[in-house]
């Protein structure tokens, strides 16, 4: 029976606090959120008595979200600027929204004054298609205008407006054909080389790799990189990707004997007491310990190395006035490394983890044209981190 009372209780101030917080909304002018709230109150069980409270709420609500929206429509077509356009086409269709959001719930039934809640609707559908077509009429000529004005910046604009147009009224006139012309005279055009200064050959792949962005992911809305010129392109910036140095150590091999030694677990022996006693546990049986003894291995390690580090740097222009935009050193590292190792002794002396070079064999060096290729798989990262973090235009 206490169970059940504390559920009871507990559904009581539920609910009262749903419509605590419904008489806030409403008094502190926050008309739409109280609405929302009596609304999901309202879809289940919207007769019991319970529920009386929040179809009042509601009927406030609703008529006082209704006048506020009504007079601003009013105020600002009185005002008549074109950038309110936009506000009267979205409040018309919040009205229009909030009713149809009200009307599955009716008839709401007002026990005490026996009567249904009135919510005066209207057919706002005129004012929604006139407030539309101004709209949408103002923000096509504004696009036009600024697709004379020779400004990538505004062509960027004219884009985003004409997508923001496309989803108010989807194929507006020649929108479409607009929005290609837009985005094309909005966009950057950088031509990407190479130069090489260090007085070595590059292998042919690792320039291609390097100049394959396609890979890089750095192609976006308003930035495309060609590796070649092409034909009906004017561009509007230059990077150069400039090999500086590249430096490749000779091939290393280097022997070395050494001895270890540490303590290891060598089975179980029986521990002994201070005299020297098998020791038993509570139940008369010896107590078994870790036989621990030195274990000795003599190692015969041979280290095969080469390393190639390559110094480059992205130097930035601007293809019409040749201008220095900015210039960015990297450089990039690769080490080839086999160690391999014989062994007399217990291998359990060994450093943790050092037991793999015995299995090792020795193998190949690569080429120097390999280790340059290797090398610049990193360059490229950090090539991408150079244009990542340095856009031409910011």
């Amino acid at each position: 029976m206490k169970k059940i009372t504390y559920i009871i209780t507990f559904f009581i101030l539920l609910t009262s606090c749903g419509v605590k917080q419904t008489q806030n909304n409403v008094t502190s002018g926050n008309y739409d959120t109280a609405i929302d709230i009596a609304i999901s109150n309202l879809r289940t069980n919207k007769d019991k008595k319970s529920k009386q409270e929040y179809i009042y709420l509601l009927e406030e609500a609703f008529a006082k979200a209704k006048e506020r929206d009504l007079n601003t429509v009013s105020f600002l077509s009185k005002e008549n600027n074109p950038n309110d356009l936009e506000k009267i086409y979205n409040t018309y269709l919040a009205l229009n929204d909030r009713q149809e959001r009200i009307k599955p719930l009716l008839p709401l039934k007002l026990i005490k004054e026996g009567r249904n809640a009135i919510f005066p609707f209207d057919d706002y559908t005129s004012q929604i298609i006139n407030s539309k077509k101004a709209l949408s009429n103002h923000l096509y000529t504004n696009a036009k205008a600024l697709m004379l004005t020779k400004n990538k910046m505004n062509y960027r604009r004219v884009y985003d407006d004409l997508i923001h147009l496309d989803k108010i009224n989807h194929n507006y006139k020649d929108i479409a054909d607009m929005m290609d012309e837009a985005q094309s005279k909005g966009t950057d055009y950088v031509i990407v080389n190479t130069l090489n200064e260090t007085g070595m050959i590059i292998p042919a792949q690792l320039q291609d790799d390097l100049l394959d962005f396609k890979s890089y992911n750095l192609n976006d809305k308003w930035t495309i990189y060609h590796s070649e010129k092409q034909k009906d392109f004017t561009y509007d910036y230059r990077m150069v990707i400039n090999f500086r140095s590249i430096l490749i150590s000779p091939e290393q091999i280097k022997e070395r004997e050494f001895t270890k030694e540490r303590q290891v677990v060598n089975g179980k022996r029986k521990q002994l007491d201070a005299n020297g006693k098998i020791a038993l546990d509570k139940d008369g049986k010896p107590i078994m310990i870790d036989n621990m003894i030195t274990a000795f291995v003599k190692i015969n390690e041979v280290r095969q190395f080469k390393s190639c580090q390559i110094t480059a740097k992205v130097d930035y222009f601007n293809s019409k006035t040749k201008q220095s935009l900015g210039s960015f050193p990297i450089s990039s590292e690769f080490v080839f490394e086999n160690i391999y190792a014989s062994y007399k002794g217990d291998t359990r002396a060994a450093d943790d983890g050092y037991s793999q070079n015995f299995y090792n064999k020795a193998i190949p060096f690569p080429t120097s044209e390999q280790m340059i290729y290797d090398t610049g798989e990193n360059l490229k990262a950090k090539i991408n981190g150079v244009i990542t973090e340095n856009p031409f235009k910011k």
